[in-house]
C-alpha cells in the first residue's frame, strides 16, 4: 500500500517557494517521488550540492509553517490562509462569526462536520504539514553533503529543521492527539508503509525530544545586526518555550485524566491516542520544570522580556501592549511566522485584515469578551452591578464638555488598556499611530446608525454585527501597510503558562499569583487579590484557574489561544454557553420639547458638522448620552452547542475518511 503522495510530497512546493528553480514543476511527487521528468529540472541533487539553494530550500520549508491571519481569497493550500475557511477563536465565548460563507460557520456552527471532509482550519491534508515535515527530513538526510558550508551552519540549519518538524507536529497534536511518527523521507521504492497512531505520550515523546537536540545548538537568540536578518528563525530560546507549551497542552485534563473524554469504548482510547491512560501529576511537572529552565536561560542569557510602558499613562500602557506582540523587532516574541505577498509590497502579511472592513472578516468580538477586561484600576467590570451603579455610560471612555469644543476633552479609557487595542469600542479616537500609543482621527460610533457601526448591530450583520469590530492585529493607519507577524510563542504567554504549571504541578499559588500579576501591571492595573478580595484566589484552586484563563483571553485574544485553552479544559459550559452582543442607542433631549428620544444619526459625518454653527443643539457636542442593550445573536447565527448541546467528539478534529481508508495506520477519533 503506496502512503498517500501528498502525505509525503514535498520538493515542488518548498523548492518554489523559496526560489531554488523556475524548473521545479518538473519534479514529479507521488510514488516517484523525486524521480526527474523527462525533460530535467531541479532535484534533490542539484539542491543539495549548492550552498545557497540549500539555504534557499530551508528558507522554502520556513514559508509552510502555519500563519494565523487570513490573507487571500485562494482555496489553494493551506486553507487557514483563506478568509473564506474561518478562525478558531470564533468558536469560542471571545468571537463570533458573521460571515456565513466561511467553511466554519457551516461545519461548526452548523454543526455539518464529519470525517467524509478534511477540517476547514489544521485539516490533515491542507495545510502543508506534510509537506513542511518530509522537506525538512530531506535536508537533515542530505545537508551532510552540501559543499561550501561550514559544519556548525549545517547544524544550525538541521537544528532548525528538527524545530520546524515538533512544531509543525504540535499544531496537529492539538487538534488531532496522537499521530502517525515520521522519522525520515521515504524513497518511493519502499513498497509499502505502516504508519499507525502513535500514543499521546510517544508523541509528546518525540516532540521534546527533537527540541531537546535542536537546543543544544542553536543559538539563544539574534541580536545586533543578525537580528536583522536572522529573525523569524528557531532559536535556543523558542526551541525551549516550545517544549513549555507541549508540556503544558499534554498535561491538561484533556489529555491528562483518570476517565478518557469520551467514555473509554472507541479503539483510539484503549489504546491512549487521545489521552495518557491516567493521569499523571509528572507531566505537570514537567512542564514546571521546562518553564524553570526556560526562565533561568531568560536570567542567564538576556534578550527577550516583556516589553514594559515607558510612562504611567494609558498611551504607554497601550503601546507597551501592542509593540510587544506586533512588531517583528519586539523582545517580546519568542518565536512568530512572517508570510509575504507581493500584491501588497512583499509587506508581511496583516493587510486584508487591516484594510477592508467587511463581512469576511467580522470577527465581532463578544459582549462576554469585553465584559472580561476589567476597570482601569484591575477591578471587575460587572454587567449587572455596574448597570446599577449607572456606569455603562463611562465604560468605555468618559471627558469633560468644553461650551465651543465638540470633542470631548480631557479624555479618559475607563478600562483595561488592552481592550482598546483588541476591540473597537465606542467614543475611542480609531486611528492607532504605529509609532507610539496615541489614538487620534474621529471617535468609533458604535451606536445604532453611528458613522461606523451603522445599522449593523440591529440588523446583526457585518463587521460591527455585535456592536463591537475586532482591532487585534488591525495597527496604525489602514494604508500604513506595516510588517506584522503571527505570533507563535511571546514572552507574555510564558509568564502564564508558567503560572499554570507552578498552581497545577505545586499548588503554588502565590508564585502563580506573581506572574499573573506581572503580566497584568504591563498595562498599570493592580494584581488579582487586591482586585477581587470576594474570591479566595490564595486558597480556591479552581477560582484562581479562572481568573488566569481570562488573563489570557484578554492578553492573547485573536491569536487561537482561548480555544485551546477551552479545549485543554474540556469547557463544555462555556462551549454551549449563548452569547450576546451590545446595541448601544445614543439618546438625545429635545431642547424645545425636553423629550429624551432615540436618535440613529451619525456624528461626526453627521449633526456634529450640520450643527456647528449652533453650540445649543442637541448634536453639536460629541454624544455621551446612551442607553444599551444586552442581546443574544439571533437565530441566524447559532451554533450547535448552543441549539443541540455540545458533543464531547469537538475536543478533537476528524481525521478525513479517505486518509483512513488508505490502511496506513490510522484510526479515528472517537464520536467521528
Amino acid at each position: 500500500m503506496k502512503i498517500h503522495k501528498l502525505l509525503f510530497g514535498g520538493l515542488v512546493a518548498v523548492a518554489a517557494a523559496a526560489g531554488v528553480s523556475s524548473c521545479t514543476d518538473e519534479i514529479a511527487v507521488g510514488s516517484e517521488f523525486l524521480d526527474k521528468a523527462p525533460s530535467g529540472g531541479t532535484t534533490k541533487d542539484s539542491v543539495f550540492h549548492n550552498a545557497e539553494y540549500t539555504r534557499q530550500f530551508v528558507a522554502g520549508i520556513y514559508s509552510l509553517q502555519y500563519y494565523g491571519i487570513p490573507y487571500r481569497s485562494s482555496n489553494d493550500s493551506p486553507l487557514s490562509a483563506s478568509y473564506w475557511k474561518g478562525k478558531l477563536d470564533a468558536l469560542t465565548d471571545i468571537y463570533q462569526l458573521h460571515y456565513t460563507g466561511a467553511m466554519l460557520f457551516d461545519s461548526y456552527y452548523g454543526g455539518t462536520l464529519t470525517a467524509s471532509t478534511d477540517g476547514p482550519i489544521y485539516g490533515f491534508t491542507t495545510e502543508n504539514f506534510w509537506e513542511l515535515i518530509r522537506s525538512a527530513y530531506m535536508l537533515l538526510e542530505n545537508i551532510d553533503g552540501v559543499p561550501g558550508m561550514e559544519q556548525s551552519e549545517k547544524d544550525r540549519l538541521s537544528a532548525e529543521c528538527k524545530c520546524l518538524i515538533a512544531s509543525t507536529y504540535f499544531n496537529m497534536f492539538q487538534c488531532y492527539g496522537g499521530l502517525p511518527i515520521v522519522t525520515g523521507t521515504f524513497s518511493g521504492l519502499d513498497g509499502s508503509y505502516n504508519l499507525p497512531r502513535a500514543s499521546v505520550d510517544r508523541t509528546v515523546r518525540f516532540m521534546t525530544g527533537l527540541l531537546d537536540e535542536a537546543s543544544s545548538v542553536l543559538p539563544w537568540a539574534y541580536t545586533g545586526t543578525a537580528a536583522q536578518t536572522e529573525t523569524g528563525r528557531w532559536t535556543r530560546a523558542a526551541a525551549m518555550a516550545l517544549k513549555c507549551k507541549i508540556f503544558q497542552f499534554a498535561a491538561s485534563p484533556l489529555f491528562n485524566s483518570d476517565q478518557p473524554y469520551y467514555g473509554g469504548s472507541t479503539e483510539a482510547e484503549r489504546d491512549s491516542l487521545v489521552w495518557y491512560g491516567s493521569y499523571r501529576q509528572d507531566l505537570w511537572d514537567s512542564c514546571r520544570t521546562a518553564c524553570r529552565q526556560f526562565f533561568n536561560e531568560v536570567a542567564a542569557n538576556g534578550y527577550y522580556r516583556m516589553v514594559m510602558p515607558t510612562a504611567n499613562t494609558q498611551e504607554a500602557y497601550r503601546y507597551a501592549f501592542r509593540y510587544g506582540y506586533v512588531n517583528q523587532a519586539s523582545p517580546e516574541v519568542v518565536y512568530s511566522v512572517r508570510v509575504t505577498n507581493s500584491t501588497h509590497d512583499s509587506k508581511y502579511q496583516g493587510y486584508k485584515l487591516m484594510h477592508e472592513r467587511n463581512d469576511r472578516y467580522a470577527y465581532t468580538p463578544t459582549a462576554e469578551y469585553v465584559e472580561m477586561f476589567p476597570w482601569r484600576d484591575g477591578t471587575p467590570f460587572d454587567w449587572h452591578t455596574d448597570s446599577v451603579a449607572g456606569r455603562l455610560d463611562t465604560m468605555f471612555v468618559k471627558g469633560d464638555r468644553q461650551e465651543g469644543l465638540q470633542d470631548l476633552q480631557n479624555r479618559v479609557l475607563t478600562r483595561d488598556p488592552r481592550l482598546y487595542e483588541t476591540v473597537y469600542v465606542n467614543g475611542v479616537p480609531l486611528e492607532t499611530n504605529w509609532t507610539d500609543g496615541n489614538a487620534t482621527g474621529n471617535i468609533c460610533e458604535n451606536w445604532v446608525g453611528g458613522t461606523d457601526a451603522n445599522q449593523q448591530p440591529a440588523t446583526e450583520n457585518g463587521y460591527f454585527a455585535t456592536g463591537f469590530g475586532n482591532k487585534k492585529y488591525v495597527v496604525g493607519s489602514c494604508y500604513d501597510r506595516q510588517f506584522p507577524q503571527w505570533d507563535v510563542i511571546r514572552m507574555s504567554d510564558m509568564y502564564l503558562t508558567y503560572a499554570e504549571a507552578l498552581l497545577q504541578a505545586d499548588n503554588d499559588f502565590d508564585g502563580a499569583l506573581r506572574y499573573i500579576d506581572l503580566v497584568r501591571s504591563r498595562v498599570g492595573m493592580r494584581g488579582l487579590v487586591e482586585c477581587n478580595p470576594d474570591k479566595n484566589l490564595t486558597g480556591d484552586k479552581n477560582a484562581l484557574l479562572e481568573e488566569l484563563l481570562r488573563e489570557r483571553a484578554c492578553e492573547l485574544g485573536f491569536e487561537n489561544e482561548r480555544y485551546f485553552d477551552l479545549i485543554c479544559y474540556k469547557r463544555e459550559d462555556i462551549f454551549e454557553k449563548h452569547l450576546h452582543g451590545l446595541r448601544i442607542w445614543r439618546m438625545q433631549t429635545d431642547p424645545t420639547t425636553g423629550v429624551r428620544d432615540t436618535v440613529t444619526t451619525m456624528w461626526t459625518n453627521g449633526d456634529k458638522r450640520t450643527s456647528a454653527n449652533d453650540p445649543s443643539a442637541p448634536g453639536f457636542y460629541e454624544p455621551t448620552d446612551f442607553e444599551y442593550e444586552r442581546f443574544p445573536f439571533n437565530e441566524n447565527w447559532t451554533r450547535t452547542a448552543w441549539t443541540s448541546g455540545f458533543d464531547a467528539k469537538w475536543y478533537l478534529f476528524p481525521f478525513p475518511q479517505t486518509e483512513i481508508n488508505k490502511g496506513y495506520g490510522l484510526i479515528q477519533n472517537p464520536g467521528w
